[in-house]
């Protein structure tokens, strides 16, 4: 499944969501942001933009699907179309039919895909030409996230998140997220978090190892995310949903991002039926969706 397809006179624009095989934070920069050390991985679960042209000049943006978004210029896509006209002098007409699929405040960053999705989207569909580091340097100012969604599918991620060192080893992996349904706050849970100096230089000494030994199963297989402890601060029912799964035998479990999704990374001879059996499972015991979600290839 390819990032975009035309339909007669609309474009079709897929965002996918990713997740985080690690998150580690260096400490707080000079700035007040906390640095980051992390390597994210998009997965095939998407958010959909339809471009569509118009008659009068402006952004409509709707907005629908399961989850609910903002349709004003609070929503990223809106900002990300505004700010790209504005930088190249043009004048926005268009329709966006943003289709929610991936819940916002669930650490799989959608409403930052969105927003990459869209400078992506109304730069083609639009006709505008725009070098990549005018891009980079757009979506840097529109979230930390953001540049991530614009490049390769799996990268090193610095400083706020914006410095990008793809990883163009092969990880080709099946993950089970878990969606407990709580929107946590990424500002909260930094605000919550207190920085241990020798458990980052610990984690960061193992995760450099594996990945110069390109041993990211093994990344991934730590769980190292130094937001969880503030995460499950705020929300303790998080914590008590990830030792519920783990009590069934689904192990490891891994929070992504500052939360709420956990996800469990499947070994490659799982069966469709095991995964559909884990489902079934944490619906039936925990009452809890999940979704079964494949690595995404661009």
């Amino acid at each position: 499944m390819q990032q975009f397809e035309t339909y007669f006179n609309a474009l079709l624009v897929r965002a996918p969501a990713k997740i985080n095989l690690c998150l580690l934070v260096t400490g707080k920069r000079p700035d007040g942001f906390h640095g980051l050390r992390t390597i994210m991985a998009k997965v095939n679960w998407y958010d959909h933009l339809l471009f569509e042209k118009t008659t009068l000049p402006g952004i409509e943006l709707i907005c629908t699907g399961p989850h609910w978004a903002p349709t004003g210029p609070e929503n990223l896509v809106f900002r990300a179309i505004d700010l790209l006209c504005k930088q190249t002098g043009h004048t926005p007409q268009c329709k966006v039919t943003l289709t929610k699929n991936i819940p916002a405040g669930s650490g799989l960053g959608s409403a930052s895909s969105d927003a990459a999705a869209a400078l992506l989207g109304y730069s083609r569909f639009a006709n505008i030409t725009v070098s990549t580091p005018k891009l980079m340097e757009l979506a840097a100012r529109l979230g930390s996230d953001v540049p991530f969604f614009l490049g390769s599918p799996l990268a090193l991620c610095e400083g706020r998140g914006e410095i990008l060192t793809p990883l163009h080893q092969i990880f080709s992996f099946t993950a089970l997220l878990i969606l407990p349904n709580i929107n946590t706050s990424t500002k909260r849970v930094y605000e919550k978090y207190s920085h241990q100096k020798d458990t980052f230089e610990s984690l960061n000494s193992q995760i450099q190892l594996r990945i110069e030994q390109k041993k990211l199963d093994l990344v991934a297989k730590m769980c190292a995310n130094m937001l969880e402890d503030s995460c499950f601060c705020l929300h303790p029912e998080i914590a008590e949903l990830k030792a519920g799964i783990e009590h069934l035998g689904i192990t490891p479990v891994c929070l992504s991002g500052s939360g709420s999704t956990l996800f469990h990374i499947i070994e490659n001879d799982c069966s469709k039926k095991a995964l559909n059996t884990y489902r079934s499972t944490l619906k039936d015991t925990l009452g809890c969706d999940s979704v079964i979600v494949n690595s995404n290839n661009w």
